[in-house]
């Protein structure tokens, strides 16, 4: 916390700190009390990550939901997903998931969502949660929780439930099993919370699994799981590779990512899977609305023009995709992060629902996912994203706009700065979770050009510093 009496752990999209310094489990009880006032909720979903510190936080959160007079509907360990499906399956008011996704080790958090799993972020809650529970702290002055147990009320009941099997039921309707092929996928968890469902998918596919790290390991023995770091991407290419797998997958932490690496053990970027999804999705709803966001784009447009859909611009981040998506009832949205999302789950996330669609296009085609995409990696090559810490991001921004913006054919402000020429194109944003500037380029066909322009734009930004 700081001595403005902001909880730094409340971020814009969700809570994430390090335990117990900026989350504890008496900040998490207050939590819960918080989105109870906010929120109102009858039936309320919990559920929690592989983290050793999240059995006592979602202790806590729940006591913080039960003594106002919250009914809580514990699911116990399961990934952020499971809360979303929990959330609209049981047609329940809300859900709430105690994760840190890939955050370090002694972190932890929460996500929040209303009933439909409607994602709860800065814009719509998150701040007055945050203000009720820094005014219960004695931090600021602001809105006060109520009192517990509520006046002429009793405290809510907890009900476990076993929600998994509801959940692959769910899952398998996306694809059709019967006119899937007996691939060999290399299946790397990290150690987090993917293991448990594709035990229950194994018995009912076709695949055979080569398992990777596959416990459920909150100490993480392995490191922390986050498949879009360079550095944690061998371990899967080399089993990919050694095993003559057709497919090799990775998931973070609470598996609401998935990564994919075709046959050859060469990772491939997530922009490319939204275009393959994109594609997916129009075979089944011709003419319909694509969400895609705004750091790499030229891809997606073209695809989703081939296809006959309508691509739809929305600023990055989970709860500006979801709403985007409702406001146009698009079928599918994509980030090039590894953020997938479906209208059939309720407009949410998933990191299972992108491979099941994956090798269903596999094996209706014949062709290797190496194959669908080669032709669009050609096309239209990419830097991956780049980080760079920066003092001053806001000023960083300004000069890259100052001098990049006027030769620009096309500026768009919707995330950060993007500006784009005849045959190259730039986006540059501050990030909403860590003190990082992010930084991705794509050009037309020109894999020197991309080299030479991503290393000027960077020379540029650290010029800043």
């Amino acid at each position: 916390m700081n001595s403005g009496g902001h909880l730094d752990c409340f971020k814009a999209y969700d809570v994430r700190g390090q335990v117990p310094g900026e989350l504890n489990d008496g900040m998490a009880e207050l939590i819960g009390r918080a989105y109870a006032k906010l929120v109102n909720p009858s039936r309320v979903a919990v559920g929690r990550d592989i983290r050793l510190t999240s059995p006592a936080l979602q202790a806590a959160l729940i006591r913080g939901l039960t003594v106002s007079g919250v009914d809580v509907v514990d699911i116990g360990l399961v990934g952020t997903e499971q809360v979303y499906f929990a959330t609209f399956a049981l047609g329940l008011d809300g859900g709430i998931m105690v994760t840190a996704s890939h955050n370090p080790r002694d972190y932890n958090g929460m996500k929040f969502t209303r009933a439909g799993a409607r994602p709860i972020s800065a814009d719509t809650g998150l701040k007055d949660i945050e203000a009720m529970v820094a005014t219960a702290m004695g931090l600021r002055t602001g809105p006060d929780l109520p009192a517990t147990p509520l006046a002429g009320g009793k405290a809510g009941t907890v009900e476990k439930k076993d929600i998994y099997p509801e959940y692959v039921d769910h899952l398998l309707t996306y694809v059709e099993v019967d006119r899937l092929k007996p691939l060999k996928i290399v299946v790397n968890a990290g150690n987090g919370g993917a293991g448990a469902v594709l035990d229950l998918l194994e018995s009912r596919l076709p695949f055979k699994f080569v398992k990777l790290n596959h416990q459920p390991d909150g100490s993480f023995p392995n490191g922390v799981p986050n498949p879009l770091l360079p550095e944690n991407r061998a371990v899967t290419s080399e089993a990919v590779v050694r095993e003559k797998a057709d497919l090799g997958l990775a998931w973070d932490g609470d598996f609401d990512r998935c990564f994919f690496f075709d046959h050859t053990g060469q990772f491939v970027e997530g922009y490319y899977l939204v275009g393959l999804l994109a594609q997916r999705a129009l075979e089944r709803y011709p003419g319909a609305k694509i969400v895609h966001d705004p750091r790499l784009v030229w891809n997606t447009l073209e695809v989703v023009a081939q296809a006959g859909g309508v691509a739809v611009e929305s600023k990055s981040g989970h709860a500006f995709i979801k709403e985007r998506m409702r406001e146009e009832d698009a079928v599918y949205g994509g980030e090039m992060s590894a953020h997938h999302y479906f209208r059939e789950f309720s407009y949410a996330d998933s990191g299972m629902i992108p491979w099941l669609q994956i090798v269903q296009m596999i094996s209706e085609t014949g062709r290797s996912l190496s194959d669908m995409v080669v032709e669009r990696v050609r096309r239209y090559p990419v830097s991956g994203e780049i980080n760079r810490e920066l003092a001053d991001p806001a000023g960083a921004l300004a000069r890259l706009k100052q001098t990049y913006g006027p030769r620009a054919l096309k500026i768009d402000e919707i995330d950060g700065f993007s500006f784009e020429y005849d045959n190259w194109r730039c986006n540059v944003r501050t990030s909403n979770t860590e003190p990082v500037v992010r930084v991705n380029l794509e050009t037309r066909a020109d894999e020197a050009l991309l080299a030479s322009k991503t290393e000027e734009i960077l020379a540029f930004l650290d010029r800043t510093l």
